[in-house]
This record gives C-alpha cells, sequence and structure tokens, in this order.
C-alpha cells in the first residue's frame, strides 16, 4: 500500500501565519503539523509516501522532511502548479501507485488520535472499493455528511443545509488503484474543481464505499482555535 499525503492549499482560515508559511508547516505542539501524518502513515506500515504540495512550498517540506528516514520511511514529493480540488491533487499521484496496489490519502492537516492500523489492515485484504472514517460533530454542516442506509454511505452531501447525520467525512481515505479511473470520470464542480466527495460518490453509487467511525479526537485543524487545540492534546500526549 502506497501513501499519499496532500499538502497543498492557500490556508486562508489561518491568515495571517500562512502569508508566510504553508499551513501544514505549522508548529502543533512539538512538531510541525505534516510531522504528525507522515507518523500516522508510518504506524499502519506504509513504507513509501508521495506529498504533494505547492512549488513555492516544496523546498520547505523537503528540508523539514527530507527522504522521510526520521520516520523509516521513503518520501518523494510531486508539486501542483495550480489549485484544481483534492481530487485533482490526488490525480498527480497515479504515477507513483501500480494499478494492482492500495492507496491511502491524508489531507495534512487533519490531526487525530485513532489508529488506523486494524482499519487499513482489513483493507489490504479485500478486493476493490474505498474506505472512508467518519467523526461525530456538533456542526456537520461545515463538512461532507453521509446518508446512511442499512448500514451503508448512500451517498455524501458537501456542506448542506439540512445535514442527514451527524457525522463528518473526515479527511482519511482508502482507495483501490481504479481510483484514477474514477477522477477521469469526475467533473469540475461549480467552484472549477475536482471534488473528493464526488470520487467517494462514484465508489457510494457502486456500493463499494465502506466506513469507520472515529472514536478519539480529530480536527482538521484550519482554525487558529482548532490548531491550538490540537496543539495542546498533542502535547498533552507528548507529556510536554
Amino acid at each position: 500500500m502506497k501513501g499519499i499525503i496532500l499538502a497543498g492549499g492557500t490556508g486562508t482560515r489561518l491568515r495571517p501565519m500562512t502569508l508566510i508559511m504553508n499551513k501544514h508547516l505549522l508548529p502543533v505542539g512539538k512538531y510541525p503539523m505534516i510531522h504528525y501524518a507522515i507518523s500516522k502513515m508510518a504506524a499502519v506500515g506504509i513504507e513509501e509516501i508521495m506529498l504533494v504540495t505547492s512549488k513555492q512550498s516544496a523546498g520547505l517540506f523537503t528540508e523539514y522532511i527530507g527522504d522521510g528516514r526520521t520516520w523509516n520511511v521513503s518520501v518523494t514529493y510531486k508539486t501542483q502548479e495550480t489549485a484544481g480540488g483534492i481530487a485533482q491533487a490526488l490525480g498527480l499521484t497515479e504515477s507513483f501507485v501500480k494499478p494492482s496496489e492500495k492507496l491511502m490519502v491524508l489531507l495534512g492537516d487533519n490531526l487525530f488520535e485513532d489508529t488506523l492500523k486494524e482499519a487499513v489492515d482489513a483493507f489490504r485484504l479485500q478486493g476493490q472499493g474505498a474506505h472512508v472514517f467518519l467523526k461525530k460533530v456538533d456542526d456537520p454542516q461545515r463538512y461532507g455528511v453521509p446518508e446512511l442506509l442499512n448500514g451503508r454511505i448512500v451517498r455524501i452531501v458537501e456542506k448542506p443545509k439540512v445535514a442527514p447525520t451527524s457525522f463528518a467525512v473526515t479527511g482519511i481515505y482508502l482507495y483501490d488503484g481504479g481510483v484514477y479511473d474514477v477522477i477521469r470520470s469526475v467533473r469540475p464542480s461549480a467552484r472549477g474543481e475536482l471534488e473528493i466527495t464526488d470520487v467517494n460518490n462514484a465508489y457510494a453509487e457502486q456500493e463499494k464505499l465502506s466506513y469507520n467511525l472515529l472514536t478519539g479526537w480529530w480536527t482538521d485543524a484550519g482554525t487558529h482555535r482548532s490548531l491550538l487545540e490540537a496543539g495542546i492534546r498533542l502535547m498533552e500526549r507528548d507529556g510536554t
């Protein structure tokens, strides 16, 4: 299984800090935010990771991460020339993943407590499909929200005014190698981007989208408050 970390974006909600630094390099507790994404992938046994970021930020990432040996993994890099959505960024990694391989995708600003090893190991053994991780939240209308029926995801609604459930689809995804064909079938949204929700819904329509519930804390660390709260949690965990 290959690992993909998506670490682009402009981080508008974290300005003015992100005027001078990519948000995934901002400190969270003892380490830059990106440190935790790599650690989570290493913990489930992933050895090869590709990090996708903007050309402007690539040098800073390579200075901190290097080739990944600090985590006992191999890290390579891909630049996203223009922002075109999460699915577009994922599509750039196709040459990194063999059609027979599976992949784990993390949005670099997703910080969470749960270990994913059991779910990842189970996904390694299954056939085709995709897998997402859900978290119960107080404000689901801010996220992609799953509509559930008989224990399966029927579809995911992006930022609904009236949420069908109180769960958010987190930025943690597992896919089979066919995801790149799915991305090619997706059309740009109203904002001109290729949306990962449309990719997940393509799997849901085929009844090939499974899920787990996260039981520990989770945040997308996209605001000043959530960044601070995540840092406090991680410092408490690390005993600092």
